[in-house]
């Protein structure tokens, strides 16, 4: 997938719908960057892919807290509301988003990639390069 290795500075994590290990892993981190790949909703077309980067600046501290996260799903906010009210910092953070075909049925989920987000993988890569490029990661 990658043209390029990746470099050894680099840290490449699966945290799937772990939010709880996302969470504990930014707090033992001091990451120039972190960047989250993952689904979400914006309303465009299926394979659709996102820049987003939110303003953790404006995380309101104390709306959080470990209960309230989901132990089998991962909603990115709520972990940085987490991460911050436990006294965590960022640095900068981008998420690079897919708009998904489905999420699957509620309860259930959706196992595997849709068409267009498969045919939006390559793209991704891309665009990761790209912005590790520009940013002298890569």
């Amino acid at each position: 997938m990658l043209r390029n290795p990746i470099p050894e500075h680099v840290k490449v994590v699966d945290f799937g719908i772990r939010g709880f290990d996302l969470a504990y892993a930014l707090m033992d981190s001091n990451f120039d960057l972190t960047i989250l790949v993952d689904a979400t909703a914006q309303g465009g077309s299926p394979g659709t892919l996102y820049t987003i980067e939110p303003n953790l600046a404006e995380l309101e501290v104390g709306t959080e807290s470990v209960s309230a996260l989901e132990p089998h799903g991962m909603d990115p906010m709520r972990v940085f509301r987490l991460v911050k009210s436990m006294g965590g910092e960022f640095k900068k953070v981008m998420i690079l988003g897919c708009e998904p075909q489905t999420f699957g049925p509620e309860n259930e989920g959706y196992m595997g990639l849709s068409e267009p987000v498969q045919a939006a993988v390559d793209q991704a890569v891309s665009v990761l390069e790209k912005f590790f490029e520009s940013n002298g990661q890569m």
